[in-house]
Order: structure tokens, then sequence, then C-alpha cells
């Protein structure tokens, strides 16, 4: 009996403690760190469709804000998996009604899309924004980009200018003539950004931080 009793109380000791790192995996991964897989190309040649990266979640829930150059995960405005009216403000984007530059958005359509997305954040709240020939000019000087993919001269490589409003990101993907982004939507709301991308984790060749 008593080999009996100890080995029962192995066994409940086991599955408490299997029990207990499940647990707090669970919660590691709801309000801590989640990974995330990159599905397009718009990362581009930061990042590259199927790498996996983790995703820093509890310092955006304990204040921390998101700051320029922060690769984000982030739900998008409603609309924007759809290609079709995704601004949320009449009258402007995402006609281009013939010009060399993209209408701003100032407003995305409110709600938040199905799935996340991964940008670049670019513009802070009450920044100015504006893009030329792909590159982004905040407050009248241009970013340092050295992670930016040329645009290609397309409409989409300008963008006139636009204030980006209180508690809202301009989020651009690095692969400037591909990336469904700000430039068509928007802004976001600081409620709908996930967290930022901390690490990338797969494939091995491409362990690192960002």
């Amino acid at each position: 009996m008593g080999v009996t009793t100890s080995r029962n109380r192995h066994l409940v000791e086991l599955v408490v403690t299997v029990a207990a790192a499940l647990f707090f995996a669970l919660a590691i991964q709801a309000y801590a760190v989640k990974p995330y897989v990159i599905p397009s190309e718009s990362m581009l040649p930061t990042l590259h469709v199927g790498q996996r990266l983790l995703v820093d979640r509890f310092s955006h829930r304990i204040g921390n804000a998101p700051k320029i150059g922060d690769i984000t995960v982030f739900m998008p405005p409603a609309g924007a998996e759809s290609g079709g009216d995704q601004c949320g403000a009449r009258g402007e984007g995402p006609s281009n009604d013939g010009r060399a530059s993209r209408r701003a958005c100032s407003r995305p359509t409110p709600g938040a899309g199905p799935r996340a997305f991964v940008k670049r954040v670019v513009g802070l709240p009450g920044d100015v924004i504006t893009v030329t020939n792909g590159h982004v000019i905040r407050n009248g000087r241009r970013a340092a980009e050295p992670f930016a993919a040329p645009c290609g001269g397309g409409p989409e490589c300008n963008l006139e200018a636009i204030i980006v409003p209180p508690g809202h990101y301009f989020l651009m993907g690095d692969n400037r003539g591909n990336s469904d982004d700000s430039r068509y939507w928007g802004p976001v709301p600081r409620s709908q950004i996930i967290g930022k991308a901390v690490v990338t984790y797969w494939p091995p060749d491409r362990i690192g931080t960002d």
C-alpha cells in the first residue's frame, strides 16, 4: 500500500506540474508574448513570407506607446483586405483621379478587419506625413529608412500631406511598391495595435531581433 500511495502521489504531482506549466504558457501567450507568421511580401526585404516572429503584447498593455521604426502587429481597419472603400472620411482616398500622387486618408473605416497585419510605424500622433518616391517625409524631414525597398514609380509612391490624428499611428510596409498600408486606409487607432515584434525565430538562418 505504501508503494502504491507513493506512486499515486507522484502521479498527481506530475499532473499538477504539467497543468501549471500549460497554464503559464497559455497566459504568457495571451498577455505577454505571442507568435505570428508573416503572410505576405509587404515587409520585404526585412521580413519574408512564412517567417515567424514573437510579438511583445505586454508592454503595450501597460501603457508603452509605439515608437518610430517599430515593426508592429495590429488589426487593420475594416475593409483593408477587400481593396474597396477603405477610407472612413468622405471625399478622401483611395482614388487618384489621374494624379501622380495618392490622396491621403485622414480617418480609417471604423472597426477592425479579421486578420492581423505586420507593418512598420512611420508616423506618430500629431505628425505631418507625406510620401515622395516611396520615402517618408515626417514633419518636413526625410526619414532615415535603410530598410525600405524601392517603390517603383507608381502613384502609390507619392502621398499628399496628412496630419496623424490623436491616438493614431501611420503604418507602412518596407516593400513600398507592394504594401497595403496607411497610404490606402489611413492611420490606425492605438486600440487596434497588438504589440511590437521583438525577435524572429524561424527559419533558423533568419533568427534575430528586428
